[in-house]
């Protein structure tokens, strides 16, 4: 007997056994798609993790359907990588698997509703929605369920479907479906038979009279000796300025014919510099000491202030990799970053770099894992988010984590709740690669982790061409206000800075962590706020729109004119987004062009470029933004940045609202001033004596990090504790409530640490399901390993207690 294990794309925690036939078992490899029945009646694609004759004990093994490859899709190195993180963050290897393939390559059966050809149906004994979907199917040969769900204009379908069945009018067939398509480019060229010049007098007799016929014919002669090249038909419509009726006319006379050539969508011309790139004196002692520190260790820490040019000395050691023939992945913490830097790897490198992330539909990104899996040319560079890190690598040699303290490396929902950094280590592990974390203001774990000695440590505190770091000015808004020297809420120090910069005809940065118009609309006569139905929150207004929204699950209702408690029309706004500002500056600066970058504004797949671009070719005089601002963004027109409350950040309830806090701004304030002027960053403050922001005003990173490290080992946070976060969620309060108190109580009598909760969280309801929170604190000299089995087990046995299955529990592991 012959098997194969395979990972089903479901969150399911354990592998699958299938039987296949000895060919096949000899045919197989590890890494290849399956198709394989699962459930009822159900097809989904599997991967092969194992090939072997142990049958299994508990069921009776099912045969597969079909092989889908010819060759591994997925490398060992991949699948090894893949259990690691399953293990580690606590989630299903299904969920890893579906969160690592392109969707395109994961197939799922899609249900298809067919009439049934023999029998007899009696229309009268049909319901309304059953004739509905009767007639649909008379007019075409077979309905998904979508399809059925848009026509009877209702989500719950399937009693429905069930009595046709029952009725015996519908067939329902499980079928796979092939979702990714090579591009074809279509091109033409000159039948054979007019090669000779006695072929050629035959064809100018031919259209002597059809003169725009005459002219493509003309047009292509001239394309096909001036570019050497195939040509195709969209080219040769355009320089003959002619249409593809005319086109599609000469193929059927058989004087073109036409052909298709398979094209990669994603394409990058232009040649790579062939000059060198010269390092400053400070960026050549940086790059001398990463190559002494990765002698001895695997991972390194470059701590570069803003504007350092830590891109110039990545470049510099990814040419050395690339040079031994490895391939090279460049992690960065957001979409909105791959743009401006893209450009800058291509300008150098030319061809050999490929993106990967999100944004890219579907058919694009299995382009790019084809090309990885094959070490394509064009993949020897990979930039990407943190989706990149499941490529196939075949010889990673080196990865680079730009901006490594961002939170946006850590995926919270859905699992693998996997930490990019981190999971990158493991990897480079894996190949023998070397890591080198980039940052600004590291996270405080990694700077613990370098100044330990576990990571090598490397400095610049010089930015590039010796621009000074730029100046910070505090503005107390408490004082302003007493004093009535505020103008909205812009006080009149940023004002007058603003209107010096946009006389100078330089550009300005206005920085606030809030999207929509104002985060609260309150009754002034009975002190009413809108909240959302389903979640336990405010609803944000957001003006352009003239709507309240919920920023978790997106319910919305129009802007109301009076309140819905008292009906008074006495309706006002507290708080401030990014909506509001711009709103202030156009009446304060009615002659200034404003971009506002948030959420909202970079929806699509080019909005961030969009934005970027319009404001690095001056099209803005003044951004207004979100986070989004805060990344290694490089524009060399600003000389000032403006904080418009630096206290929403500071007080976050969370034990790193102070690191992150200090992060945001410094990385902010790190756009100003980067060309020859020394810049200016204003930050507006209610405290401007918080510990916190003295530090980002001297630029005081090692006072932030000795100060927080002080905090952690008293209150046992990390880097001291490793912290798994369970969540529980539920839409009946009680029985949430009963069940975190089980769970609390079997934890905390099983584990020797220390077991916090069940607590309420801030937001204690989302989607109309009340959470709670435990917070599990493992010490450093307890195994993490042993903890987490017993976890498990917990967790299994409170599974198996029937009332409380219907409790949702997520683990999240490092959860910051």
């Amino acid at each position: 007997m012959h098997f194969v294990e395979v990972i089903l794309p479901l969150s399911l925690a354990k592998t699958f056994t299938y039987r296949v036939s000895e060919a096949e078992f000899l045919f197989i490899k590890k890494g290849m798609r399956v198709t394989v029945p699962f459930g009822k009646n159900k097809i989904y694609t599997a991967l092969v993790i194992e090939i072997h004759n142990n049958t299994p004990t508990s069921y009776e093994a099912k045969e597969i359907h079909q092989i889908l490859d010819t060759a591994p899709l997925v490398t060992e190195f991949q699948i090894n990588h893949w259990l690691w993180i399953a293990d580690y963050y606590m989630c299903a290897i299904g969920d890893v698997y579906r969160n690592a393939m392109p969707s395109a390559l994961l197939l799922e059966s899609e249900t298809l509703i067919t009439s049934k050809s023999d029998s007899i149906v009696d229309e009268t004994q049909l319901s309304d929605d059953e004739y509905l979907i009767y007639e649909a199917l008379q007019q075409q040969s077979s309905l998904k369920i979508q399809d059925i769900i848009s026509i009877l204009n209702k989500k719950n379908i399937f009693p429905v479907i069930q009595k046709l069945i029952d009725k015996n009018v519908l067939v329902l067939q499980e079928e796979l479906q092939e979702t990714y398509k090579p591009k074809l480019v279509r091109y033409v060229r000159l039948h054979s038979k007019y090669d000779s010049n006695d072929g050629l007098k035959d064809l100018l007799e031919i259209l002597k009279s059809a003169n725009k016929q005459k002219e493509i014919v003309l047009n292509y002669f001239q394309l096909s000796a001036s570019e050497k090249k195939p040509i195709t038909v969209k080219k040769l419509i355009e320089t003959a300025q002619s249409s593809p009726a005319i086109v599609k006319a000469l193929v059927e006379k058989e004087i073109l014919e036409e052909y298709y050539l398979q094209e990669d969508r994603i394409n990058f011309t232009g040649k790579g510099r062939e000059d060198e790139l010269q390092l400053s004196p400070d960026q050549q002692k940086a790059f001398e000491s990463i190559k002494e520190n990765f002698a001895a260790k695997a991972v390194c820490l470059l701590h570069g202030i803003t504007s350092s040019g830590k891109t110039e000395i990545y470049i510099k050691l990814i040419e050395e990799y690339l040079a031994t023939g490895k391939q090279v992945l460049y992690l960065l913490p957001e979409i909105v970053l791959t743009a401006q830097l893209v450009y800058r790897i291509r300008t150098h490198f030319g061809n050999k770099v490929a993106v990967f992330h999100s944004k890219f539909n579907n058919n694009e990104r299995v382009e790019v894992w084809n090309q990885v899996l094959l070490n394509a040319s064009k993949a020897q560079i990979v930039i990407g988010a943190r989706s990149a890190l499941f490529l196939p690598f075949y010889d990673l040699g080196f990865i680079i984590i730009d901006e490594e303290h961002e939170q946006t490396f850590k995926q919270s929902d859905p699992a693998p709740r996997f930490h990019a950094r981190d999971s990158a280590i493991v990897l480079a592990n894996a190949h023998k690669a070397k890591v080198l974390l980039g940052s600004a203001t590291p996270s405080l774990e990694t700077y613990y982790n370098a100044k330990s000695g576990k990571f090598g440590f490397v400095e610049i505190m010089k930015r590039f061409g010796n621009s000074s770091l730029p100046e910070v000015l505090l503005v107390d808004l408490k004082d302003k206000y007493f004093r009535k020297k505020m103008n909205g809420h812009f006080s009149d120090l940023l004002i007058e800075e603003i209107t010096t910069s946009l006389s100078l005809g330089e550009q300005v940065i206005l920085f606030q962590n809030r999207r929509g118009y104002s985060p609260i609309i309150e009754c002034i006569t009975c002190g009413h706020i809108p909240h959302c139905q389903s979640c336990d929150v405010s609803l944000t207004y957001h003006k352009h729109k003239n709507q309240l929204r919920c920023h978790y699950c997106g319910y919305s209702i129009a802007n109301p004119t009076h309140c819905h408690a008292c009906h008074s029309v006495d309706l006002t706004t507290k708080g401030l987004g990014t909506e509001q500002i711009e709103q202030e500056l156009i009446t304060i600066f009615p002659n200034a062009k404003i971009g506002r970058m948030d959420q909202d504004t970079t929806r699509g797949k080019f909005g961030f470029e969009k934005i970027i671009d319009s404001f690095k070719n001056r099209e803005f005089d003044i951004l207004v933004g979100t986070q989004m601002l805060a990344k290694g963004l490089d524009f060399d027109n600003v000389n000032l940045v403006g904080i418009m409350n630096a206290d929403t950040m500071l007080y976050h309830p969370d034990f790193r609202a102070f690191e992150r806090s200090f992060q945001m701004m410094t990385q902010v304030a790190g756009r100003a001033g980067r060309s020859d002027k020394k810049g200016k960053v204003i930050i507006q403050t209610y405290n401007p004596n918080h510990n916190t922001i003295q530090q980002v005003t001297h630029s005081n990173y090692i006072g932030m990090y000795n100060e927080q490290l002080y905090d952690r080992q008293i209150y046992k946070y990390p880097p001291y504790f490793r912290i798994i976060k369970l969540t529980l969620k539920q839409r009946d309060f009680d029985k949430l409530k009963e069940g975190a108190m089980w769970l609390y109580q079997v934890l905390s009598q099983n584990l020797v640490m220390p077991v916090l909760g069940p607590e309420e969280p801030a937001i204690s309801r989302i989607r109309n399901e009340y959470i709670r929170t435990i917070i599990i604190k493992i010490p450093q000299n307890n195994s993490i390993g042993g903890t987490k089995k017993t976890i498990q087990k917990i967790l299994n046995s409170f599974e198996a207690v029937s009332q409380y299955r219907s409790i949702k529990v997520t683990v999240n592991v490092d959860f910051y």
